[in-house]
């Protein structure tokens, strides 16, 4: 049968690109839209109060006839985390493997989304055809199970995204990843290569999951008192990891955290983690009842951030387990941007409280994804005419627009566009031009895009010089003061010990209310800004410190 002509394909991120997280891909063909995962990010230091971000999809609600799927790769946050926002606007099927889809539905649930979904469950080997291209999917190995890589088929070629992966000869089953499926795609020919560059600065191979696996048994083999592992609810690899060495030493593992609890029972329920005997796991209230030579404790914050469990076990402060003199604590999570500071202070804190801990330069973890080897052998497999590097932050995507240099694709196959930007392919040629609506839609509770620059701007002022509230009530017919200056000082100064300064800045409102009295029209808003502006001044002449000035008249 021969294949229908494509006339021209676009490749749009909305996410994923210059940030780790948030990743979100769209493939046009022709008329058709294809969406690659759907994931979140976790908020910047900055973006204060903030609970995730996700990408901004005004794009595909304008286009949403043409939308035929959103095919998630695997099932972590970056992936599917977005989801139950995008389903809010958009009512397209999903694709994605078993156990994806059953973690993509969990997340629906926690933002009560009760609408029916399209869900599809996809294997390795299925094939899916749509009228422009045909979807086929292969194994990868990640850090969790059922992790897919996906295949367009277009008439100019296929167009690959790998997903999160790395290679690793040591795993097995459900971790396997199909290495010549890849290279049977790479020899029908890719157009164009979408692929991961998490980890695009490190040389090397990563480390096999074998010699993890051999040091966690060890680890628990030396360790003298009980055992606390921090890892990241959804890496079940490591998961299977710690439930296989406390069976090899005789130990008992308690799970504690809500999300590693709920991931860890799907996983069960689905054959995708396995215990050696059914005692194995026992409630975390029962760990009294053991020796502490026999007593693992498997611990994850509710949001599947380790440290901050870590940190209330040092404090003593957690329901459940404290840390004490002999504990062993093993670290087998990498810290996202930003939070390295955030995981030296936890360490520093557990050996406070008396513990041993073991991180990640004791081979205790290893990443999900691919170090350069990895990343020059998946660009071999394919032998795209074009690169994309995708997944990472922007010195990730120049790392390995690099490596695809030394493989031998030229400056000009290989292509970093922005949030937004659009990549063409027509005529025989790849252009990098145009752009559509793209950024970040920010969460706060259960508000959806509802904080913006300017409440983010004001949150910053208030941590930063704190606020100041000034209270005047007015008789508006006699023109005069009934009541106050009244000033409220919250995060600026404490009162008790600026009474002068509390005293002037009073002093100050009543004679600028006063002097607004006296002109013949006066409004409200006008007085307001003259307290705002003068205030502002006499307060930074005074204490170099610009608090957010809120000034409120009533009227009797």
């Amino acid at each position: 049968m021969k294949k229908r002509k494509n006339e021209f394909i676009k490749i749009i991120p909305l996410g994923g690109v210059g940030e780790i997280g948030k990743n979100m891909y769209v493939i046009e063909v022709d008329e058709d839209i294809f969406i690659m995962d759907a994931g979140l990010m976790f908020p910047e230091n900055e973006m204060l109060g903030i609970d995730i971000v996700i990408p901004d999809i005004t794009y595909l609600e304008n286009n949403k006839e043409r939308i035929k799927g959103i095919f998630l790769t695997h099932g972590h946050e970056d992936a599917i985390g977005a989801l139950p926002y995008v389903l809010m606007k958009l009512n397209v099927p999903v694709y994605g493997t078993k156990l994806t889809l059953k973690l993509a539905k969990e997340k629906l649930k926690d933002v009560k989304i009760k609408k029916t979904v399209d869900f599809n469950v996809i294997q390795s080997d299925s094939i899916i055809k749509f009228d422009t291209v045909t979807i086929s999917f292969f194994k990868t190995t990640h850090s969790i199970a059922d992790s897919v890589g996906v295949c367009i088929e277009t008439s100019e070629g296929n167009i690959v995204h790998t997903g999160d992966f790395k290679f690793d000869q040591g795993v097995k089953g459900f971790y396997q990843a199909e290495i010549g499926k890849m290279a049977s795609i790479g020899e029908q020919g890719v157009l164009c290569l979408l692929s991961d560059s998490t980890e695009a600065e490190q040389p090397g191979y990563n480390i096999s999951e074998t010699v993890v696996a051999a040091q966690m048994s060890n680890a628990f083999h030396s360790a003298k008192g009980r055992v606390v592992i921090a890892c990241f609810a959804s890496n079940l690899l490591r998961i299977q990891q710690v439930f296989d060495a406390a069976y090899e030493n005789g130990r008992k593992v308690a799970v504690v955290g809500k999300s590693l609890e709920r991931i860890y029972e799907i996983a069960l329920q689905l054959g995708y983690l396995q215990l050696e005997s059914e005692d194995l796991i026992i409630p975390i209230q029962d760990i009294e009842k053991y020796d502490d030579n026999n007593v693992v404790i498997l611990a994850t914050g509710n949001q599947g951030e380790p440290f901050v469990v870590l940190q209330k076990m040092a404090k003593r402060t957690h329901k459940h387990v404290n840390i004490k003199n002999g504990d062993t604590v093993i670290i087998t999570a990498s810290p996202s941007p930003g939070l390295e500071l955030f995981m030296s202070k936890t360490i520093d804190m557990l050996y406070r409280s008396g513990a041993t801990v073991l991180s990640g330069s004791n081979k205790v973890h290893v990443t999900g994804h691919g170090r350069q080897e990895d990343l020059k052998l998946m660009l071999n497999l394919m032998k795209p005419r074009y690169f994309i590097p995708v997944q990472g932050e922007y010195r990730m995507l120049i790392a390995h627009g690099r490596l695809a240099g030394q493989v031998g694709i030229s400056k000009e196959q290989i292509f970093i566009p922005g949030k937004g930007e659009i990549l063409e392919y027509k005529n025989g040629k790849m252009t990098l031009g145009g752009r559509v609506p793209s950024g970040n839609v920010l969460i706060d509770g259960i508000g959806v895009g509802d904080v913006g620059n300017i409440v983010l701007r004001d949150r910053r002022l208030l941590s930063q010089d704190g606020i100041l509230i000034v209270v005047v009530t007015l008789n508006k017919a006699k023109k005069a003061i009934a009541s106050g200056p009244e000033i409220i000082s919250r995060g600026f100064v404490y009162v008790r010990e600026s009474e002068q300064l509390m005293d002037e800045s009073t002093k100050l409102v009543h004679e600028i209310v006063e002097r607004n009295l006296v002109n013949e029209a006066f409004d409200w808003s006008s007085i307001k800004q003259d307290i705002r502006d003068q205030l502002n001044y006499f307060l930074y002449e005074k204490t170099k410190r610009r608090p957010m000035i809120l000034p409120i008249i009533m009227e009797i």
